[in-house]
């Protein structure tokens, strides 16, 4: 899709939020998911300001930040894992099958992991 199209919205389009929620697979995710459903964890946001009161957002508390740290730790292989394969050359001119495809990208992580 165009890199201008927002995460949530290409993912709703494609229906993989809705394939997630009737599979009651739970998935960890950055903050641009809040709001997918139940079964899909973000990180924990500052509350906004108060529009009324004009009350300060308060910060997050250290059980918030640990688990935050926690969220980002369990996420970081496989954002490094889909920033690589960006780079390999050979997935910009696939001439195959989607089902080939998706064994040439397995076999592309396969290899990041173990390295």
């Amino acid at each position: 899709m165009p890199g201008a199209r927002h995460d949530m919205g290409a993912a709703r389009e494609h229906g993989l939020i809705a394939a997630l929620e009737h599979a009651g697979a739970r998935v960890i995710a950055d903050s641009a998911y809040c709001g997918a459903g139940a079964n899909v964890e973000v990180p924990h946001r500052r509350p906004p300001r108060d529009p009324e009161t004009g009350e300060r957002r308060r910060r997050l508390s250290a059980n918030e930040k640990a688990v935050n740290t926690a969220h980002a730790r369990l996420r970081g292989p496989g954002e490094r894992a889909n920033a690589q394969l960006k780079s390999w050359k050979i997935l910009r001119k696939i001439r195959s099958s989607p089902r080939q495809t998706t064994r040439l990208v397995d076999a592309i992580r396969s290899v990041i992991h173990a390295g």
